[in-house]
């Protein structure tokens, strides 16, 4: 597990670090994969979750992530489809990919409070992480007026996500 989270942490770093090497951030398009990526990461890991936990709070979270990451992803392509932008692949984006990935196989191998556990522990690692990169890196790198508009708006649910993610994670260590 805590190489799974180095993956994640590792992909979200390789943006603010590639900004730093290049003295500029990701350009838009690739901020644009990268937000598709990480969203969909969250989305496929909640799915998992509706469907293994048996916990009411880890099911009702998960229902938040699928619903407001789905919303976020689909306001990204109406975006970018409006813009005439194609989202381009990047080291960072791919990373995300592989992470959520590997994060996947490793909560089908779980079960039960582990597998709560384990879900949740991740999701209050990687929005803590997420909020970093846009804070650091993506918001700030954002060229396009409506683009950086988006980035800003969808912040404070990650915010909420990390919130929620912190009070299940509470309530799941009271439980031991």
């Amino acid at each position: 597990m805590k190489s799974i989270r180095w993956l994640l942490l590792a992909a979200l770093a390789l943006a603010s670090a590639t900004s730093l090497a290049q003295g500029s951030g990701p350009t838009d398009p690739q901020i644009a994969a990268i937000v598709v990526a990480a969203n969909q990461a969250d989305i496929d890991a909640g799915k998992l979750a509706d469907s293994k936990t048996q916990s009411k709070d880890v099911k009702a979270f998960a229902e938040r992530m699928v619903a407001d990451h789905t919303s976020v992803n689909q306001s990204a392509v109406n975006l970018v489809q409006k813009l005439g932008v194609t989202p381009e692949a990047n080291p960072t984006s791919d990373s995300l990919k592989q992470g959520g990935e590997a994060n996947i196989a490793n909560l089908k191998s779980l079960q039960g409070a582990q597998f709560d556990r384990a879900y949740i522990d991740h999701e209050v690692t990687y929005h803590e992480q997420v909020l970093d990169a846009l804070d650091k890196t993506l918001i700030p790198s954002a060229k396009n007026a409506e683009l950086k508009a988006l980035l800003v708006k969808v912040r404070p649910v990650f915010v909420a996500h990390l919130d929620h993610a912190k009070h299940v994670q509470a309530s799941l260590a009271k439980m031991q």
